[in-house]
């Protein structure tokens, strides 16, 4: 079950069951069902303080992926800064909309095994997010 919380901030203007569908669909896409997904929106201090706490990583960051996965089913608690995903839409030229989304499956891709460390695997990981941006626009 996908769950989407917001963290003392206003819920995004997004159509969850949509997303929902859409982000199931990617996950059979490389081979899994999903299990228990927390989507939780938070602002760029709460990010910052789960990065301190759990990463031990002093800065702002827009996504970050507990992954609680088995092998055959993704689990996981995503955080996503509103904040962050708006200035990062302003910044490339993107819609905040189409930037929230591909944030949406960036995390449920790192709960796939999709890493974004290396140039190489950033290349992939952009590859992948632009398949799974395509395939969500069919359903908005």
């Amino acid at each position: 079950m996908i769950h989407f919380i917001n963290d003392h901030i206003e819920m995004p203007n997004i159509d969850f069951r949509k997303v929902e569908q859409w982000v199931k669909a990617v996950a059979a896409q490389y081979g899994y069902s999903v299990g228990e997904l927390n989507y939780i929106f938070c602002d760029d201090e709460k990010i910052l303080a789960v990065n301190r706490e759990f990463l031990q990583h002093d800065y702002y960051t827009d996504v970050i992926t507990f992954d609680y996965s088995t092998r055959t089913r993704v689990n996981g608690d995503i955080y996503i800064s509103l904040d962050t995903v708006a200035s990062n839409a302003a910044q490339e030229g993107a819609s905040y909309l189409h930037e929230l989304h591909r944030i949406i499956i960036h995390g449920l891709l790192h709960l796939t095994g999709q890493a974004d460390k290396t140039p190489e695997t950033k290349a992939q990981m952009t590859a992948k997010e632009e398949d799974a941006l395509a395939k969500i626009s069919i359903l908005l």
